[in-house]
């Protein structure tokens, strides 16, 4: 909409991607304010709280009352916040909502298993999740590979040219990347803000990244591939907003949890931005903390099955240092700065090619 008021009335500003990117940053902001109290107020109500697994920490039965599906909120905020601000005409953007609304899905239909039982473990079977989330991603690939004919050529970091043409077989890599990713956010959400600022930190890699390989002048600059991607931005902008606003409710003690309503829709959506940003392998380094909480996981699954030892207290990782009497917002923090200074080593090797 705002686009359009560039085209129809010829105001300039309202051309530039940066501006429409901030623009939407503050909607979404403000939408998530607004509306996150009346959903928390309504959850309430409605005991549409959030289950405890059984096998989490002791401290943990005390956020059995917290409301959940707070991810419904903010991913609406963003959707809302990229409608009025995106140009529709732009593949690569309509690509992004349709990343959004589809892992939405998926983790709404999961989180209302959950409530409806009351039981943390009630939701979507392991396995119907997964084929879910690779239709999904596989719907979303094809998009990208036929309709929007997308570039197949790998990309590694501190190399400027691309290693290898995989031509189909990037749909496999670009799916691995996304159902991987929608995960290991999912695994991350186990404590308060604990997935919120690690998400944040890697949309504005994200952002950068995306905003500097759809301007050309600035990816010939940086020896960076160059696509047509820049409205892209303006989404993860969006969401960067809405998660800020977000987390004003789910800072410990958290007043609301996003559900896998909205850790499923940001992992998936940063696969994708990985995806179209030729980052798949830097993707790493932006999520770290997703990667370290998932290798935790499949060590201590692997250590049991193969020697019956635990590497772990307990896995993911962060419910080691619970066991270990650390407290809830040391984890926090210390896990936001791994993620914040990992994202600025991700930027800064933008320079070396």
């Amino acid at each position: 909409m705002i686009y359009w008021i560039y085209e129809l009335f010829g105001i300039n500003i309202f051309g530039y991607i940066t501006v429409r990117a901030g623009v939407s940053f503050f909607l979404a902001l403000l939408f998530t304010l607004f509306f996150m109290p009346r959903f928390i107020r309504l959850a309430q109500r409605t005991s549409s709280v959030q289950p405890i697994n059984t096998w989490a920490p002791d401290r943990h039965k005390e956020k059995a009352k917290t409301p959940t599906m707070g991810g419904i909120v903010f991913i609406g905020a963003t959707i809302f916040a990229s409608l009025l601000t995106i140009k529709f005409s732009n593949v690569y953007a309509l690509g992004s909502l349709l990343t959004l609304v589809l892992f939405a899905l998926i983790g709404f239909k999961d989180d209302y298993a959950k409530i409806k039982k009351n039981e943390n473990l009630a939701g979507l079977k392991a396995r119907t999740k997964l084929i879910l989330q690779v239709a999904s991603a596989l719907l979303i690939t094809s998009f990208l590979y036929v309709l929007a004919d997308f570039n197949t050529d790998l990309y590694v970091p501190f190399i400027k040219k691309p290693v290898l043409d995989m031509g189909m077989f990037s749909i496999v890599l670009w799916i691995l990347v996304i159902v991987s990713t929608s995960n290991a956010v999912n695994l991350t959400d186990g404590l308060d803000g604990l997935a919120t600022v690690p998400s944040i930190a890697a949309l504005a890699s994200f952002t950068t990244i995306i905003y500097i390989t759809g301007h050309a002048a600035l990816s010939s600059y940086l020896l960076m591939p160059n696509f047509d991607i820049g409205e892209v931005a303006i989404v993860a902008s969006a969401l960067m907003g809405a998660l800020t606003g977000f987390l004003w409710h789910n800072c410990h003690p958290a007043e609301v949890f996003m559900g896998d309503s909205g850790s499923l829709t940001i992992g998936a959506f940063l696969g994708y931005l990985a995806i179209i940003s030729k980052s798949e392998i830097l993707l790493l380094l932006i999520g770290s903390i997703f990667v370290i909480e998932t290798a935790s996981v499949i060590l201590q699954v692997g250590s049991y099955k193969l020697r019956k030892k635990r590497v772990f207290l307990m896995a993911p990782i962060h419910h080691h240092f619970e066991m270990k009497k650390w407290a809830e917002n040391k984890i926090i923090v210390r896990f936001w700065i791994i993620a914040i200074l990992s994202n600025l080593v991700a930027l800064m090797s933008l320079k070396i090619r």
